[in-house]
């Protein structure tokens, strides 16, 4: 099997979707690696230490594709990369489908097997691939609101942690899966004022014995929300449905209750986001203003910290492509149910339900 890694070329992206002691492992599973020049260098990786951990280095993204049997990739593909796309090639990547229709229509047509980091599941039903990213978002999405809510840049001035005799400033954090349990974590290390909404009380029972009273766990209801929202100096969407769009459960009505120059951070905006008043924004241009509110919304937050990320998120894949190497796409997915779980898109049929609803497809939905 040959493995190609492009560079990952979305706006401000700086991860790469193996490192090179990731690369050395796979190699010696007798898989080829090949690399495009310059793919590992925002994450502090240069071709040489690939090199030396046995790729081959390739010129341009153009040469990874054509030679690479399996496509591998830190995010969904980009419409200047369609037309790279071969036909029956393997993908595996994070892909979000039920937010890119059109890359959901591009590899039904090419009949890609398309397998989703996302919704590869561990023997437990936990999704461990998805785990090391939204660590890494929910720690930094408290990190990016502390910053915009300086007075400086439009925040309302409020410094999360207080001083003596201030009050500290107030985060709610909606949803208390990974990313929300993270975000709980750099926020009340920073002596912020916490309270987590969630659904699933047994989450809530987890973190308020984790913190023994230090923040304040509530059922997440319309009223319970609303409430939490207008008081909160920043707010953190952190809410996760497997494959599926994020449901909107912060209204306009609410951001509008919230203070002059509060912010919100939506996590879940890779997956159409959770937030009513949410759009996609990026590196270079992350935030606007709605309502008085400042909004910060770039789907590979991740990528701040691309060093960090790529070798969180080489521990978690990498026994994967393994068991792709080994034993070949087809008996891999039949001897690995939960890698199984990861194809989203295979022989020109959406596969995932979730995605299929999602998007409304009419395409047929296999099980």
């Amino acid at each position: 099997m040959t493995i190609g890694i492009p560079r990952e070329i979305k706006n401000g992206e700086t991860r790469v979707s193996l490192t090179p002691n990731g690369c050395r492992r796979i190699t010696s599973l007798g898989a080829t690696v090949c690399i495009e020049t310059g793919a590992g260098l925002l994450a502090g990786f240069a071709d040489r230490e690939y090199q030396e951990c046995g790729a081959t280095i390739l010129p341009s993204p153009g040469d990874v594709w054509e030679k690479a049997d399996l496509i591998l990739k830190v995010k969904e593909p980009i419409a200047a990369e369609y037309a790279r796309i071969r036909d029956g090639q393997i993908l595996f990547t994070y892909l979000h489908l039920a937010a890119e229709p059109a890359l959901a229509d591009v590899l039904c047509a090419k009949k890609v097997l398309a397998i989703a980091y996302e919704t590869v599941e561990d023997r437990d039903g936990s999704l461990p691939l998805l785990k090391p990213m939204s660590q890494v978002a929910g720690r930094l999405a408290v990190q990016v609101g502390a910053y915009f809510l300086q007075s400086r840049i439009g925040g309302s001035g409020v410094l999360l942690g207080g001083i003596p005799g201030t009050a500290p400033g107030k985060v709610a954090i909606i949803g208390a899966g990974n990313s929300g349990a993270h975000a709980c974590r750099m926020a009340v290390g920073m002596g912020a004022q916490v309270t987590v909404l969630d659904i699933d009380t047994r989450k809530l029972d987890s973190l308020d014995s984790e913190y023994n009273g230090r923040i304040v766990t509530l059922v997440s209801n319309p009223a319970n929300l609303e409430a939490a929202v207008a008081e909160a100096d920043l707010v953190i969407g952190a809410v996760l449905v497997p494959a599926a769009r994020a449901p909107i459960v912060v209204t306009r009505g609410m951001i509008s209750g919230m203070r002059r120059g509060s912010v919100v951070v939506d996590i879940a905006v890779d997956q159409g986001g959770c937030i009513e008043t949410i759009r996609p924004t990026s590196h270079e241009s992350p935030t606007y203003e709605c309502d008085g509110v400042v909004h910060y919304a770039v789907p590979n937050m991740p990528a701040l910290v691309g060093r960090t990320a790529t070798i969180g998120l080489t521990q978690a894949s990498e026994p994967f492509i393994a068991m792709l190497v080994r034993d070949g796409p087809t008996r891999a997915l039949i001897n690995h149910p939960g890698l199984g779980k990861g194809v989203n898109i295979r022989e020109g049929r959406i596969t995932n339900s979730a995605v299929a609803q999602a998007l409304n497809s009419h395409l047929q939905v296999t099980e």
